[in-house]
């Protein structure tokens, strides 16, 4: 990836006409792709079999705890691995990693807080299938969807390692700068009531993210309070904003007469729930793809993939008023994005070192403490370790399906739990989870504070998603735009750097194009509504 180091160091080194860095070609992986059929009876040995039993069930309950994330998990399964084998260890936690990111739909969808922020999107329309009765086909839907788009994603990663490294190479500062944009361009259509409303909740979300000490200039800002200094963690402000308001909602349910639960459960053919998912291909198109495509590029994240697909997939739906209401092709898009991006987020990581997400970071340092550095050698050398790996994958996204789907039976037990009891385990869980990232006291407050606003906010009509959303696009924005600032300063200039190229080109359309659309898409919809009034 491009950095300001890159440039030449003397002063009076001649400027290039084109504002990019210079590229080198990336290392290429020997091969077609087809090793992994060698390498699978590996996966099948009894003990690497049971390790990603056991790698997908855990993953599965870590993801569906709120607070976390698939970051985390990987993060604390890392320890157990030191006395693994390579090929063990990479499949433990190739396995949660896979796992816990459609493990964060079951929270999202029974008790409308996503166990992560790549579930964001999902709690949009799974909870409101669940509040209609229909949360068993709203979980069939998710696991489906994920399983569809991580096989799709990780056949990328087999097949298409050599030239998708090489497309991932050649994002930089600028490029990452105007997908940020792009993102915050769908703030104003996720889950409030009005384009307005959505844009007022992610400038919000913007600003929040300015809070603490900026890692490139070094300075505070906002820091208004000590509890402020660190900023404002992203899991911290997702469990707030989540699970506080639902904790009012369950306590307001509590007290009304006969009301023991939030929502029924109706049963649901699982072969209907196949073919129904099967018939919405665009959804699964437009997930699939976006995930693919945000997944090798480095830093993005599955929380931008599923926010993105679900927006898009709404804008080229026939019916986008249904969206946020309970519409099957909301969670279908969206688990589909976070799961497709698993395989090629993994793509720039094995062959450049440069991860494709913050949960590959992590996976980063499974690799380099079992003594695997990535690159060309680690396709060569150690071609049984990585094709085990890769493959282990594949059969993690199959074992995701059938445990999941098994556990989507047994949902009807936590709706069953009475309101109040829900909101004091909810309460726990969040507290415990907040404390637990940094065990930070002030996480815990902050937490709390936006929590309440949130409850506040939604009643007047602002949504969570926005600002979470404009939480976590923030940073990639500024952070990039400062790096991208200094390249320019030494070359061309700030215009010819950030609108020159063309990528920055494309995006900049795509990001127009969001705009506009987003605009007629309410007005077209104020009119229906006004046509049946």
């Amino acid at each position: 990836m491009p950095s300001a180091t890159s440039m030449p160091a003397a002063a009076g080194a001649s400027r290039r006409k084109h504002t990019r860095v210079p590229m080198q070609h990336p290392p290429r992986v020997s091969g077609d792709g087809m090793e992994f059929v060698e390498y699978l009876p590996a996966v099948l040995s009894g003990g690497n079999l049971l390790i990603l039993f056991g790698g997908t069930f855990i993953g599965l309950v870590l993801g569906a705890m709120p607070g976390l994330s698939p970051t985390m998990a990987v993060a604390l399964l890392i320890p157990f691995t030191f006395h693994m084998s390579s090929a063990a260890g990479l499949i433990l936690l190739g396995a949660v990693y896979t796992a816990s990111v459609a493990g964060g739909a079951i929270s999202a969808i029974l008790v409308n807080i996503p166990g992560a922020p790549a579930n964001i999107a999902t709690v949009l329309d799974g909870h409101a299938l669940a509040v209609q009765g229909r949360a068993a086909e709203a979980l069939h839907y998710c696991f489906i969807s994920s399983f569809i788009g991580g096989v799709l994603g990780v056949l990328v990663l087999i097949f298409f390692t050599p030239a998708l490294a090489d497309f991932a190479l050649r994002f930089g500062p600028s490029e990452l700068f105007w997908i940020a944009i792009f993102g915050v361009t769908v703030i104003g259509t996720i889950g409030s009531s009005s384009v307005l409303k959505g844009l007022l909740s992610g400038a919000f979300g913007l600003w929040l993210s300015t809070i603490g000490y900026s890692p490139v200039l070094g300075v505070s800002r906002f820091a208004v309070s000590d509890h402020l200094t660190g900023g404002i963690n992203i899991v911290a402000a997702l469990i707030g904003l989540f699970a506080i308001p639902q904790v009012f909602t369950l306590l307001r349910l509590s007290r009304r007469r006969g009301e023991d639960r939030l929502f029924g459960l109706e049963a649901h053919s699982l072969l209907h729930s196949f073919a129904y998912n099967l018939r919405r291909w665009g959804a699964l198109g437009i997930g699939s793809l976006i995930g693919i495509v945000v997944g090798i590029i480095p830093g993005a994240g599955g929380q931008i993939a599923g926010l993105v697909a679900y927006d898009q997939t709404r804008k080229l739906s026939r019916e986008p008023e249904r969206f946020g209401k309970g519409h099957p092709d909301g969670v279908i898009a969206a688990e589909s994005a976070n799961n497709a991006m698993v395989g090629p987020s993994l793509v720039p990581l094995l062959t450049l070192g440069i991860p494709g997400s913050p949960t590959a970071a992590v996976l980063l340092g499974g690799l380099l403490i079992h003594g695997l550095f990535p690159g060309p050698d680690l396709f060569t050398l150690h071609a049984e370790v990585t094709w085990t790996f890769i493959n282990s994958l594949l059969l993690a996204q199959l074992l995701m399906l059938g445990m999941g789907l098994y556990l989507s039976r047994y949902g009807k037990w936590i709706m069953r739990v009475p309101s109040n009891f829900m909101a004091a385990a909810v309460t726990v869980l969040a507290v415990i989870g907040t404390y637990s990232i940094q065990n930070s006291y002030s996480d815990v407050l902050v937490m709390a504070a936006l929590g309440v606003a949130m409850f506040i906010a939604s009643k007047h009509g602002f949504s969570a998603a926005p600002i979470v959303l404009g939480i976590i696009l923030g940073p990639i924005a500024e952070d990039n735009f400062l790096q991208g600032q200094m390249i320019a300063d030494a070359t061309d200039g700030l215009f010819a750097y950030f609108f020159t190229g063309g990528a920055n080109l494309v995006l900049i359309a795509l990001c127009i194009i969001s705009v506009v659309y987003s605009v007629v898409i309410e007005r077209r919809s104020r009119r229906r509504r006004e046509a049946a009034a």
